[in-house]
């Protein structure tokens, strides 16, 4: 996970179907699943030193979030790619990692049709593996300012639920012996996601 124009009617008629069409989840029961995976999250760094060193725990633990908003989790419908070509992808250590397009997401957020990219590791040993990185106008001021990362695993419908509640800062953020894939241009969205992770205001430290 450390290592991740207009939209076409046609997929926008296919997300919203699909939002219209499935049952809407119970809120309190989203909103209480998704605190437990933070309440894990930190407890699963607060052992060891990997990935947050000793000395920052007590500054970044437990981690900060924007408040979970069930409206921020979204279907999107992926049009895969066709494109063979390896993406030398910039890292936060110099050094590009091999990566190929799986597709592209679109979807609606707050009304907005949007879309971004999702990528096929070439390192990671599970090419089912969708990693999804992206900047948004928080970038840099609420959040890291390289950008955050959503996973998803394929899936054969084509349709996945892009949770940006579920966005997280990469390892890089902790501990800068990490090196993580930067978000390409194209994955710079031009709206504030205040959903997922985010930095620590200083009176919270």
């Amino acid at each position: 996970m450390w290592r991740r124009s207009a939209v076409s009617a046609v997929s926008v008629l296919i997300v919203v179907f699909v939002g219209c069409s499935s049952p809407k989840p119970d809120d309190r029961n989203y909103a209480t699943k998704v605190a437990q995976e933070r309440a894990d999250k930190d407890a699963l760094f607060l052992k060891g030193d990997d990935p947050i060193p000793q000395r920052k725990k007590a500054d970044l633990l437990p981690l900060a979030y924007f408040p979970i908003d069930p409206d921020y989790n979204v279907a999107a419908s992926l049009t895969p790619s066709n494109d063979p070509e390896v993406v030398p992808m910039p890292t936060s250590s110099g050094q590009p990692r091999q990566m190929r397009k799986a597709g592209t997401l679109e979807f609606i957020l707050k009304g907005q049709p949007l879309k971004i990219t999702a990528f096929v590791d070439l390192s990671d040993r599970d090419l089912n593996h969708l990693t999804v990185m992206f900047k948004d106008l928080t970038s840099g001021t609420e959040t890291y300012d390289p950008g955050r990362y959503i996973d998803l695993d394929r899936s054969p419908t084509g349709v996945y639920a892009l949770d940006f509640n579920r966005a997280y800062h990469p390892y890089c953020y902790y501990n800068g012996s990490y090196e993580c894939p930067i978000p390409p241009a194209e994955n710079r969205l031009t709206i504030p996601i205040r959903a997922g992770e985010r930095m620590k205001l200083k009176s919270e430290k």
